[in-house]
């Protein structure tokens, strides 16, 4: 019998290119489904993996500045969700880091979500968001918090449409079964390996790539290199870029977006990559070890399993930790990196990114969905 898939994502867009993304484009090479989404501007984007593929959307679609982002409409995204009609469907796939797990099902329908994250702004970074928000204060304050309190209502109600979750890790895993006491398989993102290259012999420089945004502690890096006086390069955009090149002194270079070549030129030369948030897995890390370069992050969330700390693995670490969120434990991680740096070999930073590799996910993702498919039959 051949099986009808859908595959819902949030939304589509040229600036959404994460973690995400790279999980709906490896989906599409391996498995024949119709494609849905909230919003969709990447099927007319001739640069796209999406160029003129048919994708049906919501009527937020139409709505102004939806492409600039549906976070603005956040109280509509449940309800807009929900009208995507999957009822002539089989088995729906969705790829979650919102609303897409909340598509209405029936009860002759298989559905499995990779998920990304629950509702991050819902549930971990409630605060953070308020905080940093002018509309979390006054009137503007209280509503968005009975929005956000409705929201995670909705949330953990939509998480029992859903047969079987995937997290992208274990951090992941242990925060969709607090948020939604549900179990979850865990099979690591793709991360195109290919587009890196190997480059053993490193520059005087440190690197981070991020959005410049409260929650990634860029901020943080800053004091910190500050006081160091190490060089420190910096690419990306967001809210706080003009914050974060008043704050860096002259040794600490603030380039903003860049294109992906010149992305590859530094990670490629930096003497180590620096990350200072919790994610739930954390992209950009894996993608640092690809090109040789060691790793200096904040020991919480998806980085504990994409990341060896050569104090624990002498033979074959690939960076180090920082167990607090402070400058002072950056300055100390830095410090101590220039001591361990002799015996971190490239090589194998390259060889721990090799274990995060599209090949490995296609395996891990069909067979599962199958696995799933025969136990529900």
């Amino acid at each position: 019998m051949d099986l009808k898939y859908a595959l819902v994502h949030e939304w589509l867009t040229p600036e959404a290119k994460g973690g995400s993304e790279l999980v709906v484009k490896e989906i599409l090479q391996h498995i024949d489904v119709d494609l849905y989404a909230l919003i969709d501007f990447e099927s007319v984007n001739p640069e796209s993996y999406l160029y003129q593929r048919k994708i049906t959307t919501t009527f937020l679609q139409k709505f102004p500045l939806a492409r600039n982002g549906v976070q603005k409409y956040l109280p509509l995204l449940p309800l807009a969700i929900e009208q995507l009609d999957l009822n002539h469907y089989d088995i729906i796939l969705s790829s979650s880091h919102a609303v897409a797990k909340g598509v209405l099902t029936n009860s002759h329908q298989l559905h499995i979500c990779y998920c990304h994250t629950p509702m991050r702004y819902a549930w971990d970074l409630t605060f953070d968001y308020l905080n940093s928000d002018r509309q979390g204060r006054g009137i503007q304050g209280i509503m968005a918090r009975y929005i956000l309190h409705r929201l995670r209502q909705w949330d953990v109600i939509s998480a029992n449409r859903v047969d079987y979750f995937i997290a992208n890790s274990q951090h992941t895993a242990r925060r969709i079964w607090r948020c939604y006491r549900r179990p979850a398989k865990v099979i690591y993102p793709p991360v195109n390996l290919q587009q890196f290259d190997f480059q053993p012999e490193k520059e005087d420089f440190y690197l981070t790539i991020s959005r410049l945004v409260s929650y990634k502690q860029i901020c943080l890096i800053v004091k910190a290199f500050n006081q160091l006086k190490k060089p420190l390069v910096i690419i990306g955009a967001g809210s706080q870029l003009k914050e974060i090149r008043q704050l860096a002194e002259s040794h600490v270079q603030v380039l903003g977006w860049q294109p992906h070549n010149i992305v590859k030129q530094y990670i490629t030369k930096a003497k180590a990559f620096v990350y200072a948030a919790c994610e739930d897995f954390g992209i950009a890390l894996v993608e640092a070890q690809a090109c040789g370069t060691p790793v200096i992050a904040y020991g919480k969330g998806g980085a504990l399993e994409t990341v060896k700390d050569i104090r624990v693995y002498p033979k074959d670490g690939t960076g180090l930790f920082f167990d607090v969120q402070q400058p002072e434990a950056l300055i100390k991680a830095v410090e101590d990196f220039e001591q361990f740096q002799p015996k971190i070999d490239p090589e194998n930073c390259r060889l721990q990114a090799n274990k995060f590799s599209p090949t490995i996910f296609k395996q891990s993702y069909l067979k599962y969905v199958e696995d799933c498919y025969q136990k529900w039959k």
